[in-house]
């Protein structure tokens, strides 16, 4: 399977639209996690959004069958946390999270370098 990074690299830049739509947040926020298994999946994932909730969207049923129909979800759900002032961000290579506009994903501000992080003997 192609690293998830690179799809959700280019689809975030091509996402940078205005704040368009807000959050309807009934009061708890769940935690999410589910299978994408095809494109029509991601309405249910919208909703989700919408309704206020955290999603963790594992891709790999749908890398399997379709690495485009992998790229195509990946831009569709940048389009659209972008329209409702959310947050998306890539979980190792299968996953990804989408948050709400009353939820953001924190990011390392320096970069990480590829030398071995120390452990204990």
């Amino acid at each position: 399977m192609p690293g998830l990074g690179n799809i959700l690299r280019k689809s975030k830049k091509a996402a940078k639209q205005e704040v368009v739509a807000s959050t309807v947040v009934s009061g708890k926020t769940y935690l999410k996690a589910m299978p994408l298994r095809d494109l029509s999946d991601l309405e249910v994932v919208k909703n989700e959004v919408k309704s206020g909730n955290i999603v963790i969207l594992r891709v790999t049923q749908l890398a399997n069958k379709s690495i485009d129909d992998v790229k195509r979800a990946v831009d569709e759900l940048c389009d659209f946390v972008g329209s409702v002032g959310g947050d998306i961000a890539r979980l190792g290579e299968e996953r990804v999270v989408i948050c709400p506009s009353t939820v953001k994903i924190w990011r390392e501000k320096t970069p990480i370098s590829n030398e071995p992080i120390p452990t204990a003997a």
